[in-house]
């Protein structure tokens, strides 16, 4: 089962269950997911979702920071709740020992020898390691790496 269909059926278990949370959560996903088919006239693939969610993650990280800098706890809950959410669809993130593994392998495989390569590093790491690892932390992993 693909993870749109996956998301399809876990919106009509959650109405079953009378789970407004996860119900509400999943038909924002859908939404996103409905304007990519419209929009650009093609089925999304489980990869286009992965980006859904990760967008969707950020999103609900800088909204849940803002709250709890502004001491809306109440809000703050909601927020957790929806990434605990999401989370559950993305896969399991990598650990920084196995992202430091996997960036070392993709320097050597571009040729990457300083700074001035980080835009190949970067792009090859965005297709190999795909929704794993968020932009930041592999920025911050290659910076270390070629400096």
């Amino acid at each position: 089962m693909n993870l749109n269909a996956k998301i399809k059926s876990d919106i009509k278990d959650a109405m079953r269950a009378k789970d407004k949370a996860k119900r509400d959560t999943l038909r924002n996903i859908q939404v996103l997911v409905k304007q990519i088919e419209v929009d650009e006239r093609r089925e999304v693939t489980d990869s286009d979702i992965e980006n859904i969610l990760m967008k969707y993650v950020k999103q609900r990280e800088d909204a849940l920071s803002q709250f709890k800098k502004a001491e809306r706890y109440d809000l703050v809950e909601k927020e957790e709740a929806e990434l605990a959410i999401v989370k559950f669809y993305l896969p399991e993130p990598m650990d920084d020992n196995e992202l430091e593994a996997t960036l070392r392998e993709i320097i050597n495989s571009v040729g990457a020898t300083s700074m001035k390569d980080m835009g190949k590093v970067m792009g090859k790491a965005k297709q190999v390691i795909g929704s794993r690892a968020d932009g930041g932390r592999i920025n911050i992993c290659v910076k270390k790496i070629l400096v």
